[in-house]
């Protein structure tokens, strides 16, 4: 049975307590507000629908992304990229407020306020990632009660497949860097290692991720492959390796340990650096020869292109269901994501 207590002038605090149920304790304005509420909480027990708000009603939404970085994310392989995401909400003011009282309006806002200068896909993956963790909290947390507000919102469409391939043609005219875009890129590198690391991802195409996470004891040099013991997907696999792969492994060859002892981001920074100073390099050689240099040329070449080039490339050698094993794509949908054919080599197989 409902009780209610005035505390001070303004207040109203309305109490439940009923065998088989957690107490129900609310604070409001007016007593009729406390009333209300009251029976509507009596009205879902009496009905065995009743759902305790308890949780949702004390808890803050910075309270709950602690904690699933706590718990969800710190179970990830992707950690660091959900602490960068957790760090954005917590920062915001939405998460001094309780899960209970957070609208799909108030997602929907943000989401408009964001696509001004983000890219879809990067207010994409914000989304996603305060889906989950209503998600969570309305499974695990004791928070049946709320609903998960980005359910209910428009969800920006990415418009971010790449179809790059690298520039094979050889640069005949502007001597003194190299023949193409992945030789002007490892002549630039000033790393002892970006250059091995370019050749295995063009001659594997492994992520990033995988290739900064090979071990010695899983590279076979005898038999051919590495053994990759977890991937992006879940799964482990073993990718095999070509003459050339082999070959500046070789040079590297130890009995235990990283293989590189890199970070992927370092990997990155490392690739975008020498693809900077390939560029520069290749616009100096054309103004001493004067000629007028191709504005696409490195321009846009990111880490991540080298994989679409290996699969594309792998496509010509091997059917479907064996490249897929050798990527790590489950989906052959996300494969063709991957396999960019250029028109002229596709016109050499017609008779």
């Amino acid at each position: 049975m409902a009780s209610f207590r005035k505390r001070g002038d303004l207040q109203w605090q309305a109490r439940i307590a009923r065998k088989g149920y957690p107490a129900q304790v609310k604070t409001f304005n007016t007593k009729s507000e406390a009333e209300a509420w009251a029976r509507d909480i009596e009205r879902d027990m009496d009905r065995g629908g009743f759902i305790s708000r308890v949780e949702a009603e004390s808890t803050t939404l910075k309270a709950c992304i602690d904690r699933y970085t706590r718990e969800v994310s710190a179970q990830k392989r992707g950690y660091q990229k959900e602490i960068y995401l957790a760090n954005i909400w917590s920062a915001l003011p939405l998460a001094s407020r309780f899960m209970s009282s957070i609208r799909s309006s108030d997602i929907a806002s943000l989401r408009d306020d964001w696509l001004k200068t983000l890219k879809p896909a990067t207010v994409l993956r914000r989304i996603a990632f305060i889906s989950h963790v209503f998600t969570i909290a309305r499974k695990e947390w004791r928070m049946e009660s709320i609903t998960n507000p980005v359910a209910l919102i428009r969800k920006p469409q990415p418009n971010n497949a790449r179809s790059r391939r690298l520039d094979d043609h050889a640069l005949q005219s502007t001597k003194g860097i190299g023949a193409n875009e992945l030789d002007t890129v490892i002549a630039a590198s000033q790393s002892d290692l970006l250059p091995t690391i370019v050749v295995l991802a063009i001659e594997t195409a492994m992520r990033r991720g995988e290739i900064a996470d090979m071990q010695w004891e899983h590279v076979d040099l005898k038999r051919r492959f590495v053994h990759l013991p977890e991937t992006k997907n879940g799964s482990s696999r073993d990718v095999p390796l070509s003459p050339k792969a082999i070959t500046v492994l070789e040079r590297l060859q130890q009995s235990s340990g990283p293989v590189f002892n890199l970070r992927s981001d370092a990997i990155t920074r490392a690739f975008d650096r020498a693809r900077q100073r390939a560029r520069k390099l290749y616009e100096v050689r054309c103004e001493e020869q004067g000629i007028e240099s191709d504005k696409r040329f490195l321009m846009d070449l990111r880490f991540h292109d080298l994989r679409h080039e290996a699969t594309s490339r792998l496509a010509s050698i091997f059917p479907l269901h064996e490249l897929t094993k050798i990527t790590g794509h489950k989906d052959p949908r996300m494969l063709m994501r991957y396999y960019h054919p250029r028109a002229e080599d596709l016109a050499l197989k017609l008779k």
